[in-house]
């Protein structure tokens, strides 16, 4: 089962501070480990959102708004993710606690989220077969 770990955005991250060099070894020392158990499948940071665009949907059946960032609620803001693939919910929360603080300063939060696989989104297997041929070719497209 797949976990993503995301981690909130806080006012430094969104004022576009880098992290320190312990924090960054700290988080490569993370990922190597997180590689070595098998379980890592993909992390990155995610710049301010004063650089990123929002799309909402207002109004059913309607044009999408777009909005350009910078979005206010910090805390409801995502500065990185890390996507892992583990076997229970259980050893998702060990490697979620084992995350450095990702800002330090009180303001670090995590929050462990479990992805939604297409078997639990549908039974309709024409669904899954078309789901199962993407997915396929797109780890065909990695190895090329």
């Amino acid at each position: 089962m797949r976990f993503m770990m995301i981690v909130k955005a806080t006012t430094d991250s969104e004022e576009g501070k880098m992290p320190s060099p312990e924090l960054i070894e700290a988080m490569q020392k993370y990922n190597e480990e997180l590689v070595k158990a098998g379980v890592l499948l993909a992390a990155d940071g995610l710049q301010p959102s004063s650089s990123g665009i929002r799309i909402s949907y207002p109004e059913p059946g309607s044009k999408p708004k777009i909005m350009d960032g910078p979005f206010t609620e910090a805390k409801e803001i995502i500065a990185g993710y890390t996507l892992i693939e583990v076997k229970s919910r259980e050893e998702a929360i060990e490697w979620a606690l084992r995350m450095p603080d990702p800002h330090g300063f009180g303001q670090g939060e995590i929050e462990l989220r479990q992805v939604f696989e297409a078997v639990d989104l549908t039974d309709n297997p024409e669904f899954l077969e078309k789901e199962a041929a993407l997915r396929k070719h797109v780890e065909e497209q990695k190895k090329a």
